[in-house]
Order: C-alpha cells, then sequence, then structure tokens
C-alpha cells in the first residue's frame, strides 16, 4: 500500500471520529436540555410569595420575573447561553399580611428575601445540573446504545454545564436590576417597574430591589380587586415627553393612562400636534385642557402659528418660542420650528447646516439669560444639538424614531418618536410606526435626571406597552457650554420637505 493510500485512509478515519465526535456532543447537549426542561425546575418561598424558577436556553443570557397577569420583567443579567425564569405563582396570604401589618417584618424583608432566593437558586443550580447529567446519560444510551459514546456523551455534558455556569458567573451584572424591561400592561407597569428615583438612591442591590417587587406584588394581591395606589416620590419631578402627536386621538388615550399611573407633574410635547396647522385642527387640541397638569408645548413644522396660538388658549398650556418659564420646579426653555411645511408657497431650508446655526444663535442668547435652563425643548434634532451645553437635558421629536446620546458638552439629547404613530403617515410603511412616548424623573433638589422610562405601545392596543428603564450614570456631570459666535437669526428655512 503506498502512502496516497494510507493518506486517504487516515483521511477518512480522522473525518470519522470527527463525526462520532460531533454527534456524541449533540446529543449529549440535546438530552441535557430535555433533562433540565423535564426535570431541572424547582418551587420555593421568598417571602409570601411562591415562586417557581428554572433554567432554559438564551442566546444572549437574561432573567425574566414572570408577573401574570400583570406582565413580565426583563433584566439583561448576563452573558451565557441559559436564562433564568422565575414565575410568581402564588402569595401565602398569612406572611403578606404579617409583612403589610408588621413595620419590623418589612424592615427584615431584604435580609431574608436575600437567605430564601439564594437558597432557592442553589438549589436549582444543583437540580438543574443533576437533570441534565442525566439526561444526557439517558438519552446517549438510547442513540448509541453502547456505553463507550455514553460515557462521552456524560463527559460533555459535564463540559458543558461547567462551562455555562463559569460564563454566568463571569458576566454577571448586579447592577442589571436597576434597568428593567417591562412588558404587559399598562396598569401594572408602576406596581412592578417601581420608582425610578427610590431604585437610583435607596436600592443598591437585588435583595432590596426584590424586596420592594415582593412588597408591591403582596400589596396588589391584597387588595384583590383593585390596584394599589402608586404614591408619587417627592423627592422626583415627573415630566412626561411626548412629540409628533400629528392629530392621533390615540396619544390622548396613552397620555391620559400614563398621567394618571405614573403621577405626572408635566408634559412635554416637542411639536407636531398638527398635520396642516389649519383652523378645523384646533378643536383637536381642546383635549390639552383636560389633563390636571401643565403642558408645555413648542411649535414643530406641522404647526402653524395658529396652531400654537390655540395651544396657549387651553388651559394648563404653557406655549414656549424662544422664551423659558419655570414649569413644575424646572426652569424650562422652549424654541418653535422655523419652518412651516404645509405652506407650499414658502420654500422649506431643511439643511442642515442653516438649521444648525439657527440653534446655536438662540442658544446663545438663552447662555447670557440671567438663569440657567434645566431643560431645553426644540422640536428638530439638528437645532437640539447646537443646544448643547446650553442645558443638562435636551428634548427633540421630528424623526418619529426614539433615541439618545449624550453630546460632547456633557448634555443628554432624548429624541421622542411619534406619540400618535405618526397618525396617518404610519399606513404608508409596511410595519406601523409605533406609539412612543417617555417619562422622565428628575431629581427635585439639582434639577438633574436621575431615570427615564420609555414607553412603547404595542400588542393588544393602548392597554399593552412595553417599559424600558434607563438609569443615568452620572447625573451630577458638570455641563460644558460649547463656545459660539452669535450672527443674527438667518430667518426661515428652504429645502426639502421634512416629516
Amino acid at each position: 500500500m503506498d502512502v496516497t493510500d494510507w493518506t486517504q485512509r487516515l483521511r477518512r478515519l480522522a473525518t470519522g471520529r470527527i463525526a462520532r465526535a460531533v454527534a456524541v456532543m449533540l446529543v449529549a447537549v440535546s438530552g441535557a436540555w430535555l433533562g433540565i426542561a423535564l426535570g431541572g425546575a424547582v418551587h420555593t418561598n421568598v417571602g409570601p410569595v411562591e415562586i417557581g424558577m428554572s433554567a432554559e436556553p438564551s442566546w444572549s443570557g437574561e432573567t425574566v420575573v414572570d408577573a401574570h397577569p400583570l406582565g413580565t420583567l426583563l433584566f439583561d443579567t448576563h452573558n451565557a447561553p441559559v436564562g433564568l425564569r422565575i414565575t410568581l405563582e402564588n402569595i401565602n396570604p398569612t406572611r403578606a399580611g404579617a409583612l403589610l401589618e408588621d413595620p419590623r417584618l418589612s424592615d427584615r424583608l431584604p435580609a431574608l428575601l436575600e437567605k430564601e432566593l439564594r437558597e432557592g437558586v442553589k438549589t436549582l443550580i444543583l437540580r438543574a445540573a443533576l437533570c441534565g447529567l442525566v439526561g444526557a446519560l439517558v438519552v446517549s444510551l438510547i442513540v448509541f446504545r453502547r456505553p463507550g459514546p455514553a460515557l462521552a456523551g456524560l463527559l460533555s455534558a459535564v463540559v458543558l454545564i461547567a462551562g455555562t455556569g463559569a460564563a454566568v458567573v463571569l458576566t454577571f451584572r448586579p447592577k442589571s436590576v436597576v434597568e428593567p424591561k417591562y412588558t404587559g400592561l399598562l396598569a401594572g407597569a408602576p406596581t412592578l417597574v417601581g420608582d425610578a428615583e427610590s431604585i437610583v438612591t435607596k436600592f443598591e442591590s437585588y435583595r432590596v430591589q426584590l424586596a420592594k417587587l415582593v412588597n408591591n406584588v403582596s400589596q396588589l394581591y391584597d387588595t384583590v380587586s383593585a390596584l394599589p395606589v402608586y404614591d408619587s416620590d417627592p423627592a422626583s419631578i415627573r415630566v412626561l415627553h411626548v412629540s409628533d402627536i400629528h392629530l392621533s386621538p390615540i396619544a390622548w388615550n396613552l397620555m391620559h393612562s400614563i398621567t394618571d399611573q405614573f403621577k405626572i407633574d408635566a408634559i412635554v410635547d416637542t411639536g407636531d400636534l398638527t398635520d396642516h396647522g389649519t383652523g378645523p385642527e384646533d378643536k383637536f387640541v381642546e383635549e390639552i385642557g383636560s389633563f390636571g397638569v401643565p403642558y408645555v408645548f413648542v411649535r414643530g413644522n406641522h404647526d402653524s402659528k395658529a396652531t400654537q396660538r390655540a395651544v396657549g388658549r387651553q388651559k394648563n398650556a404653557v406655549v414656549l418660542d424662544d422664551s423659558a418659564k419655570t414649569v413644575a420646579g424646572l426652569r424650562i426653555y422652549g424654541l418653535g420650528d422655523p419652518r412651516f411645511t404645509p405652506d407650499k408657497s414658502v420654500a422649506v431650508d431643511s439643511d442642515p447646516e442653516s438649521l444648525t446655526e439657527v440653534g446655536r444663535t438662540h442658544a446663545a442668547r438663552l447662555g447670557q439669560a440671567p438663569g440657567p435652563a434645566d431643560l431645553v425643548a426644540v422640536h428638530d434634532p439638528t437645532i437640539a444639538r447646537a443646544f448643547s451645553g446650553a442645558a443638562p437635558m435636551i428634548l427633540a421629536g421630528h424623526s418619529h424614531e426614539r433615541s439618545t446620546e449624550m453630546l460632547p458638552s456633557g448634555s443628554r439629547l432624548l429624541v421622542q418618536g411619534s406619540t400618535g404613530g405618526a397618525g396617518l403617515r404610519a399606513l404608508e410603511h409596511d410595519e406601523p410606526t409605533p406609539v412612543a412616548a417617555s417619562v422622565l424623573y428628575f431629581d427635585r433638589k439639582s434639577h438633574r435626571l436621575r431615570a427615564w422610562d420609555d414607553i412603547t405601545l404595542g400588542g393588544l392596543g393602548e392597554q399593552s406597552v412595553q417599559i424600558e428603564r434607563h438609569v443615568e450614570t452620572d447625573p451630577g456631570r458638570t455641563i460644558s457650554p460649547v463656545p459660539t459666535t452669535a450672527p443674527s437669526p438667518t430667518g426661515s428655512a428652504s429645502g426639502t420637505v421634512a416629516p
């Protein structure tokens, strides 16, 4: 037999061994997951709550708290191909009643929950590992019918489980608890998400956040037929940011629900309340008077000066156009958009350089004002970026797509999506435009943003929402004004028609 024959034989042998090894690993992995799925779940008590815990495959790794029927909380806790699901199954009425009635027990609750949760997780890890190994061994025996491959499958499962556990430990992020993503009923959101200001200032670990969650759920079940009252934290100012309503009545329904559920102190609307700025559309703005809180409005490129005057006539309305006013304790500066897109007789300048110059001019004026602004509200993000350094927080809209960025000066820019789902424009695309709004939490003393909730409507209609919590990592950062030379305002704009 020549060298070529030996080479081919060795190649076939190596290929066969690699294929068998891959087959053994795939069977072992499948058996391990099957074993964990069938027998890996545990049930335990955490305070007054009876919970179920289970491990499940996950590409990115996450922890999901399922509080059916209120909704689910998702925490980005780790990076590993396994997720933890915690299901709130029942409430022990005896322990819940004792918790609500005895303040001393409430004080001891965080330590008690930490101990019981740790014990439950340990039990889950041991049970899942054991069931995974048994599943890998049994399935390997069934498939290969020989002890050798079965033991190899068992060894593969050991390596898989150990590697996954190490990945969870190495990538674990405890602080992810302060930035949950909530999906479910709007009425249940304040109960499960909790108060942003309290989370930022008081909750520094999982055990305390868990205590808040358990206490809220206990109160909820204790009332049986009615949700507990969601008390506003006196240390925070709550601002609802909306934009680009475009004559959509859906927006009013959502805004009323959020204002009531989250105890909003003021609403800031960054424009495009109407579509064409005509007289008949003035009837739509009368809903502003039904809100029991100040409604701050800056004109968008679809709002006429007549629209601005119509808004100004409504109860609680605060119209800002190159002016500032203190609202709910915050000094807010607002600037109306220099364009009016529906007027086809006037060229519309949407050139970024022109818009930037408009913003810089007014930002320079604002910098010379007697008192600093806590918040700047404009319609177009290009103009908004020119206010970098003029205030710690800048709000805008216009693009119908939510985004946020930290500007070089330290100012944070939040561009809101369309609170009206872009109105009739939503029908122009294959996918409907999401209905978007945000709740901003400002510290009552420093007037700095501490956290915000991005709220997106979808799925089952106005009662089904997704809420994503964000925490400002450095609320007390220094804001450095951007030096500018301020020529006279350039006037109105021309060019492409904006959204």
